[in-house]
């Protein structure tokens, strides 16, 4: 941390991967731990590196040392990220969520497109041409470096399917793991029904593009009421809505994926000693992305 810097920084980071309950984590601990200053991922350590640490610790100007400091971004899957974290934050902890492969790569595969990042195709379509599509599916490899970096015992591991089904026990495993105090989830029925999922492509994928570089340049800017005030107008929803409905997946494509994330999964149950099995299976009945937490 240079000299120059005014104000505290992250004690931990809740690092993704994305679409795996970020928002819903980071919703339940406002108020609880203090947060980035007007906006939830400050994406820092990705995308705005460039712009000094004294930029970032901005985001936690009113931070007084009372509580716990922390961001919630998915920086998983950024070798950048990790090592610019280990020499920022080099004693912070670090959470990791990790969501079954097939319901992970179909909800980044409709954020993608309604974003207007792409430009249509079917999931199968895009896989082929991008197989990294969202970080990929080294999860394990990933994870490794995680640990390697930062000490095992400063890696809190935690499941998606855990959040879901049980999500008082999930919260209390984050906060015991931090420091925090521990914070009831049946004094938060609002909680319940946070839902954050995108039911439709962009009618145009350029408008779309265009306007998430514009949410970018606000963001670079730390214009964030600006932001909030399109979105509490409807422009954002304008620009990346209003198209056609993702269809669910078939049975024959979940299969497909599953088939092909299979490998991962076994890396992943080896590094972590634990029993996968639910993840190799299909899931009947189901509804992709549209659940309670989804991210």
């Amino acid at each position: 941390m240079s000299a120059a810097v005014k104000y505290r920084l992250p004690e931990f980071l809740g690092v993704g991967p994305g679409r795996s309950g970020t928002t819903w984590l980071h919703r339940v601990l406002e108020g609880h731990v203090d947060l980035p200053y007007g906006v939830k991922e400050v994406l820092y350590f990705t995308l705005f590196y460039d712009k000094g640490i004294d930029w970032y610790a901005r985001h936690f100007r009113y931070a007084t040392g009372e509580r716990k400091v922390a961001e919630i971004c998915p920086y998983f899957f950024s070798p950048e990220a990790r090592a610019r974290i280990k020499t920022d934050l080099p004693n912070c902890k670090i959470i990791i969520t990790l969501r079954e492969p097939v319901d992970r790569i179909y909800s980044v595969y409709k954020t993608r497109r309604h974003y207007g990042w792409l430009r249509g195709g079917t999931l199968e379509e895009v896989l082929k041409v991008r197989p990294q599509l969202g970080g990929g599916y080294n999860y394990a490899f990933h994870l490794k470096a995680w640990f390697d970096l930062f000490g095992r015992e400063n890696v809190l591991v935690t499941l998606y399917d855990e959040l879901r089904k049980q999500p008082q026990s999930y919260l209390d495993r984050v906060t015991d793991f931090t420091g925090v105090e521990r914070i009831s989830l049946s004094e938060r029925p609002e909680i319940e029904s946070d839902v954050h999922s995108f039911a439709r492509a962009p009618k145009s994928a350029k408008l779309a593009r265009n306007a998430r570089r514009l949410m970018y340049w606000l963001q670079g800017h730390q214009a964030y009421s600006v932001s909030d005030l399109f979105e509490r107008a409807g422009i954002w929803d304008f620009c990346y809505g209003r198209g056609e409905l993702y269809p669910r997946l078939t049975p024959e494509q979940e299969a497909r994926l599953r088939e092909r994330f299979l490998p991962e999964v076994e890396a992943l149950e080896e590094l972590l000693t634990i029993d996968l099995s639910a993840w190799k299976k299909p899931r009947a009945p189901r509804v992709i992305e549209n659940s309670l937490h989804a991210d």
